[in-house]
């Protein structure tokens, strides 16, 4: 028997099937993309307590877990530029989308008692405000509670058992958030085979933010929160680590090129990095810079610009987009880097130094490496300092002048995101140590899980809202041309 022609409109529904299939899987690569050119510097002004060290030794003997933390976002000035990650809290857990930043000490969602927070996200993401009510695990942490007095270093003026603890954390961008301290369960991915996660949980105390000022009460970037992963007693990782769930260790590899990355709590094992000593008693990872040189050839710099100390020294920070540098730095750097192009002209395109370029940027400029302590260097590459800004070959400068920024910043060599990108950088707070290598953030590394003894594969992640809006239409979508199928055969 013939197979009978398709009745038009049942061709023209498949046709159409067809293509919001392909727009669905178009939009999952290019759903990151906002065109967004404010840049989001995420420095608190002051830090939290040291390290407990001594607490941490005591549990050096117990198994602990390893876990899987899935990145979105794309550090790059012209995307997001920043990373977030997807986390749940509260019985029934709710989803919320929170800045992935090493540089701050606190996790805080907003609250629902906030009236000036971002209903809506210029990321394409649904925000949600937390709501201890509505969370059958969720308390209030009252000024007379221990965390409260651990964090402040006492009891606070005034304090009776019905008042909340506060928090206020000024970032250097000039952003701030302030609020009152809670308790609920966390859920968060527990490495349970290769490229596989089960949920875990535990109490932490994050803060409820009820005000956000500066970037943080704008729509374009908004996210529901941070995620401090700085090493405080307060932290996220800190909170966790002390309740016997992971090791303080994690690692993060920023993709600049597909977006997302890998971020992973636990003992890295594969690829192998070398690292340096953290300066100790730092609210920031602190690290001893002792040289820097572009093309191979070693600025000749003051010594006292590689001094540590209060404002001072040199800090890895993946909640910053761009690199500060002190003036002097600045200066030299970018005299060496443009040196063989003095043709070129600078033009100021929303705040950054950019130029047209139409060869590559990698075959026409030099590398620029910045070396550490314990011979570890870190090389920025020409497509790592440079960003390409619209079209017309238009590049853009990732180095910029900390002369001209807060006071904080003028002594200070910060490394953000740009810097670190396409590295594998592994913080080991057990060992008071970083270090980094290069590595595709699009694929996986190996770490171990001290509970099983086992080595897991963790895989790249990327949670861009296209992704995610198109994988939970693919199942409806394939359904319906299934049914338009069934329908044209028999």
């Amino acid at each position: 028997m013939a197979r009978r022609p398709a009745p038009p409109a049942a061709a023209a529904l498949l046709l159409l099937l067809v293509l919001v299939l392909v727009v669905a899987e178009a939009a999952a690569g290019g759903a990151a993309a906002t065109g967004v050119l404010r840049v989001r510097r995420k420095l608190p002004a002051a830090g939290g307590g040291d390290v407990s060290r001594a607490h941490d030794g005591s549990r050096r003997g117990r198994l602990l877990a390893a876990a899987d933390v899935p990145l979105g976002g794309l550090g790059l000035p012209t995307d997001t530029g920043l990373y977030y990650t997807e986390i749940g809290i509260g019985t029934p857990t709710k989803r919320y989308y929170v800045q992935v930043d090493t540089g701050s000490d606190i996790l805080w969602v907003n609250c629902i008692s906030c009236d000036r927070c971002p209903r809506k996200s210029g990321l394409g993401l649904e925000l949600t405000l937390y709501d201890p009510k509505d969370s059958s695990t969720g308390n209030m942490i009252s000024c007379d509670q221990g965390f409260c007095s651990a964090t402040y270093g006492g009891l606070l003026p005034g304090c009776t058992t019905s008042l909340p603890c506060e928090y206020s954390v000024m970032y250097g961008d000039g952003s701030s958030t302030t609020g009152f301290f809670v308790s609920d369960l966390l859920q968060f991915d527990q490495v349970s085979g290769d490229g596989q996660t089960r949920p875990a949980n535990s109490s932490v105390t994050f803060g409820c933010g009820s005000q956000q000022g500066g970037d943080l009460g704008n729509s374009n970037q908004a996210l529901d929160g941070i995620i401090g992963f700085g090493q405080s007693n307060t932290s996220m990782l800190s909170q966790l680590a002390a309740a016997g769930k992971v090791k303080k260790i994690f690692a993060h590899c920023l993709d600049t090129i597909n977006g997302g990355g890998i971020f992973a709590i636990g003992n890295v094992v594969q690829p192998k990095v070398k690292t340096t000593p953290l300066v100790p008693n730092m609210p920031h990872y602190n690290v001893n810079l002792k040289s820097i040189d572009v093309g191979g050839t070693a600025l000749q710099l003051p010594t006292h610009i590689f001094d540590t100390g209060e404002k001072k020294g040199t800090i890895i920070d993946s909640g910053t987009t761009l690199t500060y540098l002190p003036e002097i730095v600045y200066k030299e750097i970018m005299v060496a880097i443009f040196t063989k192009h003095q043709d070129i002209t600078f033009h100021n395109v929303q705040d950054f130094l950019c130029f047209q370029y139409a060869g590559s940027v990698d075959d026409g400029f030099p590398k620029v490496t910045f070396h550490f302590e314990n011979d570890l260097p870190l090389n920025v590459y020409p497509h790592d300092y440079f960003f390409e800004n619209g079209q017309d070959n238009l590049y853009c400068v990732g180095f910029q002048n900390g002369g001209l920024q807060s006071k904080d910043g003028k002594s200070m060599v910060l490394l953000g995101d740009l810097a670190l990108s396409n590295k594998l950088v592994v913080y080991d707070l057990e060992n008071q140590v970083i270090g980094w290598t290069e590595h595709n953030c699009s694929s996986s590394i190996k770490i171990k899980d001290d509970q099983t003894g086992a080595t897991y594969t963790v895989d790249a992640h990327n949670i861009s809202s296209g992704w995610r809006r198109f994988h939970w239409q693919k199942p409806f979508i394939l359904l319906l041309i299934a049914m338009v199928c069934s329908y044209l055969i028999f």
